[in-house]
C-alpha cells in the first residue's frame, strides 16, 4: 500500500521541479503570457497598427505559450520515470517549495524585463516602414522607393490600413497570408502593388486625412529640366504652367473630384491602364454621360471590374515612385552627381542602366567598369584628367540602378507605371485620348491646355524664365 508520505513525494510540485524540462515548459507559459499581457493592451488601445503585429501577438507568442504546455507533461513524465526507478534523489515537499520560489522569483524579474522592454519594442519596431521594408526582403523594391520624398516619413500603416475594427483584422489576416507567401516562396515577382491586388485603401481613408480635395490650389510653374544625349549632354527646359485647381475652381482636381462630380470606370487589365468604360456624373449640373471606347461589346464590359475614382487612380506612385532611366540620370547631372562635362555621359549611362543584369551586385560592378571602360577606350585624355570624375559618374549611375531595379524580384524600368502625366505612362490618355465617346459623339478631350499652359518644349535657356527672373543655369559641373 502507498503512503501518504511516497504521495506527498509523488506530488505535482516535487515532479515540476525534479527535470529541466518541465521547468523550461513553465517557464515558456510565463514569458508568454507575461509578453501578452505587455503587448496586447498597446494593440486594443489602437497604439499601433502594422499588420505584421497580429503575428507576434496571435502567432509567436501563442506558439511559444503552447510549446510550454507541451513540455510540462513531458517533464512530468520523465519525473516521474526517475523516481519510479530511483534514478534521482527525491527533494522532500520543503526542498521542492524552495526550488519553485526561487525558480519563480527569478522568472518574474525575467519576464517584467522581457515583457516590458522587448515585446514593447518588438511593437514599436514592427510598427515602422523599416520593419515592413527590410525584414520582409520580398517588400525592398518599395521600401526603397519610399525612401524618396515626399512621403518618406510617413508609416506604411497609415496609409495601407483602413482605420477601425474592420481594417484592423482585414491587415491582421493579409499580414498572415503574406507570411505564409514568403515561406513557401511562392509569392509573386514582382511583388503586386496595392492597385493590381485591389487592396488599395481609399484616399478618403488615408491621403485626404492630410490633403483636401476642396482646396484650391493656384496655378503651379513646373520646370522640367533634361539633357541632350549628344557628346555636350546639352540642358534643355520645358515649362509648363499646371492648372491644378481644386474644389469648385476646376483646374485638374476640380474637374476629377470637385464638389457633386462622381467618376467610375471599368479597368480591363490589373494595373489599370486599359480603360474601356467611363462614366462622369455631376450632381450640381445634374449631368451624365457614359464613355465608351469603339467596337466595345457589352458582354465584355459586364464582366470588368467597375471602380470609383479617387486621387491615388491618378497618384498611384505618390508614396513609392519608381524613376525612368533617362529622368534619373537627368536629375543626377542638374544636382552635380554626375559631371555634365564628361562627353556623352548621358547617352552611355542609360545603355549601362538599362542593359540586362543578373543581380544588383553584378550591375554595381558592369556599371561602374563599363563607364570607366568607355572614356579608357575612347576619351583617353578625359579620362587621364577626370578619372575622379568618372568613378563617381559610375558609383551615381550604380546607386540610380540600385533603387529602381531589383532583378531576384523581377522588378526593371517601368514595372511600375506612374500614372501621373502622360510622357512615361499612358497615364491622363489612359481616358483622354479623344476615343472615349458618348452615343451622341462626345468625347473625352486630349485638349493640352485644359490641365497646363506649354510655355516652353524642350528649350535651351527658355525666354520665360528670363522673363520670371529664374536662374535656369543647371547645378553641378558646366
Amino acid at each position: 500500500m502507498e503512503t501518504n508520505s511516497g504521495s506527498e513525494k509523488r506530488s505535482v510540485l516535487i515532479l515540476l521541479t525534479s527535470h529541466w524540462i518541465s521547468m523550461a515548459g513553465v517557464a515558456l507559459v510565463t514569458l508568454a503570457g507575461i509578453s501578452w499581457l505587455f503587448a496586447l493592451p498597446q494593440q486594443l488601445g489602437g497604439r499601433v497598427s502594422n499588420p505584421y503585429i497580429g503575428l507576434l501577438l496571435f502567432g509567436a507568442i501563442p506558439a511559444v505559450f503552447f510549446a510550454g504546455l507541451a513540455l510540462i507533461p513531458v517533464g512530468l513524465a520523465l519525473a516521474r520515470r526517475r523516481v519510479a526507478a530511483h534514478m534521482a534523489e527525491i527533494p522532500d515537499r520543503r526542498a521542492a517549495w524552495r526550488r519553485a520560489g526561487t525558480f519563480f522569483a527569478v522568472m518574474t524579474c525575467a519576464n517584467l524585463v522581457i515583457g516590458s522592454q522587448l515585446s514593447y519594442r518588438a511593437v514599436q519596431h514592427m510598427d515602422t516602414s523599416q520593419f515592413c521594408g527590410q525584414t520582409c526582403h520580398v517588400m525592398q523594391p518599395e521600401f526603397t522607393a519610399h525612401m524618396q520624398p515626399p512621403h518618406q516619413a510617413v508609416n506604411c500603416a497609415d496609409c495601407h490600413i483602413v482605420p477601425g475594427a474592420a481594417g484592423w483584422l482585414h491587415a491582421k489576416m493579409a499580414g498572415m497570408n503574406q507570411l505564409v507567401g514568403v515561406v513557401l516562396n511562392n509569392y509573386p515577382r514582382p511583388i503586386e502593388s496595392a492597385l493590381e491586388s485591389n487592396k488599395l485603401v481609399s484616399s478618403a481613408d488615408t491621403c485626404e486625412h492630410c490633403h483636401s480635395r476642396e482646396k484650391v490650389i493656384g496655378p503651379r510653374l513646373k520646370v522640367i529640366q533634361k539633357y541632350k544625349d549628344d557628346q555636350a549632354n546639352t540642358p534643355i527646359e520645358t515649362v509648363l504652367l499646371m492648372h491644378v485647381g481644386g474644389g469648385s475652381s476646376g483646374g485638374i482636381h476640380g474637374a476629377h473630384v470637385g464638389p457633386g462630380v462622381r467618376i467610375r470606370y471599368a479597368a480591363a487589365d490589373k494595373k489599370r491602364q486599359t480603360i474601356p468604360w467611363v462614366e462622369y456624373e455631376n450632381t450640381e449640373s445634374q449631368e451624365k454621360r457614359d464613355y465608351l471606347v469603339p467596337n466595345t461589346k457589352p458582354e465584355a464590359l459586364s464582366a470588368l471590374p467597375v471602380f470609383e475614382m479617387q486621387c491615388v487612380d491618378c497618384h498611384n506612385r505618390a508614396a513609392h515612385s519608381f524613376e525612368t532611366a533617362e529622368a534619373a540620370i537627368d536629375r543626377a547631372i542638374a544636382a552635380g552627381e554626375i559631371d555634365r562635362s564628361l562627353p556623352f555621359v548621358k547617352k552611355t549611362g542609360q545603355e549601362l542602366l538599362k542593359a540586362a543584369y543578373s543581380s544588383q551586385d553584378e550591375a554595381t560592378r558592369k556599371i561602374q567598369s563599363g563607364l570607366e571602360d568607355f572614356y579608357q577606350k575612347n576619351y583617353g585624355e578625359v579620362w587621364a584628367r577626370q578619372s575622379n570624375g568618372v568613378q563617381r559618374a559610375g558609383r551615381a549611375l550604380a546607386a540610380i540602378y540600385n533603387r529602381n531595379v531589383f532583378p531576384d524580384l523581377k522588378v526593371t524600368w517601368g514595372t511600375y507605371p506612374n500614372n501621373l502625366g502622360h510622357m512615361d505612362a499612358p497615364g491622363c490618355f489612359r481616358c483622354h485620348d479623344d476615343s472615349h465617346s458618348t452615343n451622341d459623339k462626345k468625347t473625352i478631350a486630349q485638349d493640352c491646355s485644359g490641365c497646363h499652359d506649354l510655355l516652353a518644349d524642350e528649350e535651351s535657356s527658355p525666354a520665360i524664365l528670363k522673363t520670371l527672373g529664374l536662374d535656369t543655369t543647371p547645378k553641378g559641373n558646366q
